[in-house]
């Protein structure tokens, strides 16, 4: 009995799972307060009691208090019995010199303007409308340019949501096979710093805005890579630099709707050499109800950009729109693949 008893609890019914999800928003409300107030830096040389903690930060003790105590509950600080907060490893991580950018990503995902583009998912779903351009009345990477600081801590969120990708993908391919790659949209050049660190041969070329790149020499040379890239500014909606072996699009296909996408898509064509190749790296959805992290990712991007994940058909009938021909899709050891293609 008692056995029976301890199998029946490991799980919720029904009900109770469905109303533990729609309380799930909390928890990035109280992880962005916690990111806004820097709680992790304050923490960062010892413990401290909340009344300190509330002097540093200009906030109410009581309430200040109640907010680390579930936030403790949680596994991001700890609590001593004289109420005394101190960091845990996972809340270390939300430090702002903290690798993985979470304090970044955090700033960005549970944003008071990323929730509100995502309370319009049911009007995007009745409507086809974007739900940022509902709330905002201008598209998200309009919004975004508007504010230099808002920009970097894209880049810096991108780098923190997709971390495991780069090194994944560069073990997947051999790039080797390239004497210059163009990495087409790639921001502050973390993917391309990650294939030719692992491989020594190709050259690269990093173009994105001018807003964009401003960041990029200091990640390239963290890399020690910064003379073997460089960077152009402009905009792929325009027009893509010639002469690249490999156009990488890592994650730029998906923020757009088609007829963007076909945009980009066209500019890359024309710059390919006839012997190119085109690299496209995103998450390719399975089919059914596989669960995959780009089915959730597809929600964001239907809502916040107007994008779309997309399946390996789906993938092949838009690169055929383009004059290009899928040729094959790569697995990596992360959630995305690289869908290579040729000319048609």
């Amino acid at each position: 009995m008692k056995t029976e008893q301890k199998k029946s609890g490991t799980s919720l019914p029904p009900h109770a799972q469905l109303i533990a999800m729609s309380t799930a928003y909390w928890m990035p409300r109280m992880l962005f307060a916690a990111a806004r107030l820097a709680l992790a830096d304050h923490l960062a040389a010892g413990p401290r009691s909340v009344d300190e903690l509330a002097d540093l930060t200009h906030t109410q003790p009581a309430f200040l208090y109640r907010l680390m105590r579930a936030l403790a509950s949680l596994g991001i600080f700890t609590e001593d019995v004289t109420q005394r907060f101190a960091l845990t490893p996972l809340g270390a991580a939300l430090r702002k010199d903290a690798p993985g950018a979470a304090h970044s990503s955090v700033l960005t995902l549970a944003s008071p303007w990323f929730m509100a583009a995502s309370e319009q998912l049911l009007h995007s779903v009745q409507t086809g409308d974007t739900g940022f351009e509902t709330a905002f009345g201008q598209p998200f990477f309009d919004y975004l340019a508007q504010d230099p600081e808002r920009v970097s801590r894209f880049s810096e969120t991108m780098v923190g949501v997709h971390g495991a990708e780069p090194a994944a993908v560069a073990a997947a391919c051999d790039f080797s096979r390239f004497g210059t790659i163009m990495d087409v949209g790639g921001a502050t050049g973390n993917m391309l710093a990650a294939i030719l660190t692992r491989h020594p041969q190709p050259r690269g070329v990093l173009f994105d805005m001018p807003q964009v790149v401003r960041d990029a020499p200091t990640l390239l040379k963290k890399h020690g890579i910064e003379q073997r890239v460089s960077i152009e500014a402009g905009s792929f909606f325009e027009g893509v630099p010639a002469g690249a072996d490999a156009y990488l699009l890592s994650h730029i296909i998906h923020d757009w709707p088609e007829d963007r996408c076909l945009t980009i898509l066209n500019h890359c064509r024309r710059a390919m050499k006839p012997d190119g190749h085109l690299l496209i790296i995103e998450t390719v959805i399975p089919p059914g109800d596989t669960p995959h992290p780009g089915k959730m990712q597809d929600i964001v991007m239907m809502v916040v950009s107007g994008g779309q994940e997309r399946t390996e058909s789906e993938y092949a009938g838009l690169l055929a729109r383009a004059g290009l021909r899928l040729s094959r899709v790569v697995p990596t050891a992360s959630a995305v693949s690289v869908v290579e293609a040729v000319l048609a």
